[in-house]
């Protein structure tokens, strides 16, 4: 049966909780691995999060902070937006107690995933993390790999990375899925953050596209998301996300699953796989990638 009343779009504001504009646990989304925290730090405060059973990534979305955890002391950088810069960030472990400081104020992702092993806190500088440009042609976008395997090692369960799609583009393309028909099972998070006329600051006047489906047919769903809005992804094939012309979008990919290891395998719908083999006769849109390390690139 088709769903016609998503419960796996969250739009803005239903998921908040205090000062946390996301609070998703496994269990909100029906699952048992993957979770997602998007929470403010206003200036001159400090903001206690204990971990439980979840190691987490502590990334900037805007604004700078200080990490304690464990006796280990980290000073994120951080950046104006996320259109405008790849920011360093901290991992740190289950069954800790962190503390996030800021001067000037702080909004921060920490993409969660519930673990067993506890490793030690470390520091993810911005000038180690690769960025990749993905696709051709209408289909270019920009990946920032900063915790996903062979890149970021140090982490149980917990896959993250970040895409930045020119507006007007497509990216997630073609469509995929990352389940028990594939050679590894994730959950898997959408978190969409959709930029406004300067293509820089976020806003809630431009929208993009998503569409999840199943080859059941017990999902399928064609969504419009808006900066802030959540998309769960329990199985099945995600793809493709479309930024409305006018409006770059970005979105924070957080996976996790029951596998001993930490994978991004994935399987193409085989109606749409030969997309991949037209990208080597087209070029590479030049707006990417978006931003590096220094700051913005495109």
């Amino acid at each position: 049966m088709t769903q016609r009343n998503s419960t796996l779009h969250r739009p803005l504001g239903s998921l908040s909780i205090a000062e946390d504009a996301v609070k998703l646990a496994p269990g909100d989304a029906g699952w048992t691995y993957t979770g997602l925290r998007v929470l403010m730090v206003h200036p001159g405060r400090t903001r206690t999060i204990e971990t439980g059973d979840f190691e987490a990534f502590v990334l900037p979305l805007s604004g700078s902070c200080v990490v304690e955890v464990d006796g280990a002391r980290f000073e994120l950088q951080g950046r104006d937006s996320v259109f405008t810069r790849v920011t360093d960030f901290a991992y740190v472990p289950r069954d800790a107690t962190v503390q996030i400081s800021t001067k000037d104020g702080v909004e921060i992702a920490l993409p969660m995933a519930r673990c067993e092993n506890r490793l030690r806190p470390k520091y993810g500088p911005a000038n180690q993390v690769p960025v990749e440009v993905r696709g051709a042609g209408s289909a270019t976008r920009q990946v920032t790999n900063f915790g996903v395997p062979g890149v970021w090692d140090h982490a149980d369960k917990l896959i993250a990375c970040e895409l930045i799609t020119p507006d007007g583009n497509w990216s997630s393309y073609p469509p995929h899925k990352h389940d028990h028909t594939c050679d590894v099972v994730n959950e898997e998070i959408y978190y969409f953050r959709i930029a406004g006329r300067d293509h820089e600051t976020p806003s809630r006047e431009g929208f993009g596209l998503h569409r999840t489906y199943t080859d059941d047919g017990e999902i399928d769903e064609d969504v419009v998301v808006r900066d802030g809005d959540v998309f769960l992804i329990p199985r099945g094939y995600h793809g493709p996300c479309v930024a409305a012309p006018g409006y770059p979008m970005y979105y924070l990919n957080v996976l996790a699953g029951p596998g001993n290891e930490r994978s991004m395998a994935f399987c193409d719908d085989p109606a749409h796989t030969w997309i991949r083999d037209s990208w080597e006769k087209q070029e590479l849109d030049p707006r990417c990638p978006v931003t590096s390390a220094e700051g913005r690139v495109g």
